[in-house]
Parts: C-alpha cells; structure tokens; sequence
C-alpha cells in the first residue's frame, strides 16, 4: 500500500500533463486552438505573441505554418516507410514535433539563438523556431516577413531549395504552401473577430 502512495502523486502530475499535451481539436480557428491552449500552464497565444515581438513575422503566419507542418501535434513525425509493402521501416526524415523541424537545423537554431534547452515538442520553442526560420527566410531570399506562401515554400524546400526554384515544379509544394497561405489569411480574420 505504501508503494502505491508513493507513486499515486507522480502518476497524477503525469496523467495531467498529458492532457495538457493533447493537440486541439478545432485546428482551422485559431481563436479556439489559443482558447484551448491559453492558460497559466501552457500560454500559447502568449508564446505566439513573444516570437511576433522578436522576429518580426505576423502571429497568423507562425501558426499557419505549424498547422500545415504538424496540426498542432506536439510528437508528430513523418509516417514510417514500409518494408516489402508491410514491414515498418525508416521514416523518410528527422522531421520531429509542432513545427517539423530537422536534426540538424533545429541543432542551427539552438547554436543561433542560444536556446540549448529548446524543445521541438514544447509549443513556446517550436514557434521561436518558426519564427527564426522565416526570418532567415527573409534575410536570405528576401522574401517579406508577412508573404506566407513564400515563406512556407523556403520553410518546405529549405532556403538554398528555395533559392535555387525546387518548389517551381513540384505541384505537392506549391499547394502547401497555398493552404498556409490561405490558413493565415483566415486566422487574420478570427484573430479580429474574437479581439485577439
């Protein structure tokens, strides 16, 4: 009986934290993934507003950008390859958390910004991440801070992808890149309607 009390708190906090973990569930209105997530623990509209303050790109385009990567989900992957049709095998990439980020270019943002405990599965990093991408994004290529589709298309391609027009031929990301676009816009406007 002891041993269970011992346990019973750390496995309450754990159990709580794990709600607390669960992605939105209305995605498409940013109002509702603020609402959901907004909060003395995990302040979502605030971390939004932070990397708007520090990198100068609109909140609208950073969370546009993680509802294409991920859907808000905190330990999305890319889906594993399959061995002979069946076997679960590699994934196709190092893509890990809200915003997809990459080994090693998440390794260059941490190296960059100084944020050696950052996390891509914490909400607050992996926005400070978008926005530090989009403004490399900008300084490399030139492209405005408030274009979504471009940004989006260098966040896809990368930045020397991005420069060197991979995405020009490739349907798969220019459509991305117009669904962020059009999730920015419309998050713009619910931002307005619930006064955010």
């Amino acid at each position: 009986m002891r041993y269970l009390l011992k346990w019973a708190a750390p496995l309450a906090v754990l159990l709580i934290l794990a709600g607390c973990a669960s992605k939105p569930s209305n995605i498409n209105n940013v109002c509702s993934v603020f609402n959901q997530k907004d909060g003395w623990f995990n302040n979502w509209h605030s971390a939004a507003k932070s990397a708007e303050r520090k990198y100068g790109v609109p909140v609208p385009v950073l969370m546009s950008t993680i509802r294409i990567e991920s859907g808000f989900h905190a330990s999305a992957r890319p889906p594993r390859k399959k061995l002979l049709g069946f076997i679960p095998w590699k994934r196709p990439s190092s893509a890990y958390g809200f915003s997809q980020a990459l080994d090693g270019t998440w390794d260059e943002y941490k190296r960059s910004t100084g944020n050696w405990g950052a996390r891509r599965s914490s909400f607050s990093d992996a926005v400070d991440f978008v926005g530090w991408y989009h403004t490399q994004s900008n300084q490399r290529n030139g492209i405005a801070l408030n274009d979504t589709y471009n940004l989006y298309l260098a966040y896809y391609a990368g930045h020397g992808g991005y420069a060197r027009g991979t995405w020009k031929n490739n349907a798969h990301m220019k459509q991305a890149a117009q669904r962020a676009a059009d999730m920015a816009r419309d998050y713009a406007v619910q931002m307005q309607q619930c006064g955010l």
